[in-house]
């Protein structure tokens, strides 16, 4: 069957929508989400990650293809396809990049990474609309667990395929909600830099066990994931904006490491606090154009 003129404009949108999402995807405190909800395909997105049924596992297995057909028939089987194709496209073009700036670059890029977090976490508190003295404590408790959460980064897990299958399923879940990011959840479990390099060597069993994690993430956890944001909103957002402040310990601890934060990357933080700025400023914007 021959694509129509309109379907060729329309999935080279989608592409490129992906492209936008995977290479904000791969940079801690910027979310492709948020890229999504801009560019006008968030409630589409979730829409087709909703679709998916589980149990057409149970059909593929049981060879039951009439099931399994319907099943596919609910999804907006072409639109995912064409966006993953564009997120898969940004995360290999810049997964090189990103890692050539990690140790090149080392202080002014955790500089800059640091940046994005502080305003990230910022963002995310302003969306709650009547703070009180419960969100508070939720912030606080969030930035405990993230201080403590942080203090992990010297701390071993290894990169085996199991722990890239739960980073997975922690991180793309993180990815599809609007201001968190999926990169700085695998920045957080000490998995970053090696994705990064298993990317850019295109470790095809890593890939997939990081890939499994979080498709598999995405289907046992989203709906949950949208319930207790839409029931607990306030308290939510407040422990995800202290996870995030208190967790972006490992980002000035690592970055001290190799030199002068403060001296040697403060232009770069600034830069970072810039960028969200810019997403936000632009996210509003459209939040108003379409309100």
């Amino acid at each position: 069957m021959s694509l129509r003129p309109d379907d060729i404009r329309e999935h080279a949108g989608i592409y490129l929508r992906g492209l936008a999402m995977g290479a904000c995807d791969i940079i801690p405190g910027v979310s492709g989400g948020t890229i999504a909800l801009i560019t006008g395909i968030y409630e589409r997105l979730v829409g087709a990650i909703g679709s998916v049924d589980p149990a057409s596992v149970k059909h593929l297995v049981r060879g039951d293809f009439g099931s399994l057909r319907a099943d596919i028939e609910k999804i907006d089987l072409p639109f995912i396809v064409v966006l993953l194709a564009g997120i898969g496209t940004a995360f290999l073009l810049m997964s090189g990049v990103i890692l050539t700036l990690l140790t090149d670059h080392t202080v002014a890029t955790y500089s800059f990474f640091l940046g994005l977090i502080i305003a990230s976490a910022v963002a995310i508190f302003f969306e709650i609309r009547s703070p009180n003295a419960a969100t508070v404590a939720y912030l606080v408790v969030g930035a405990g667990a993230g201080y403590l959460l942080g203090g992990l980064g010297s701390f071993d897990a290894g990169h085996s395929l199991p722990v890239l299958f739960l980073t997975g399923m922690v991180a793309l879940c993180a990815m599809i909600l609007p201001g968190i990011s999926g990169a700085y959840m695998t920045l957080v479990l000490n998995q970053y830099e090696f994705m990064l390099a298993a990317l850019r060597a295109f470790l095809l069993p890593e890939i997939l066990a990081y890939i499994a994690g979080g498709v598999a993430g995405l289907l046992l956890f989203t709906k949950a994931l949208k319930y207790l944001l839409a029931t607990y909103h306030a308290a939510m957002l407040a422990l995800l904006t202290g996870l995030m402040l208190g967790s972006a310990r490992m980002l000035w601890d690592t970055g001290a490491a190799a030199g002068d934060m403060v001296g040697g990357g403060w232009v770069f933080f600034l830069a970072g606090l810039a960028v969200v700025g810019a997403f936000e400023y632009v996210k509003r914007r459209y939040q108003v154009g379409t309100a």
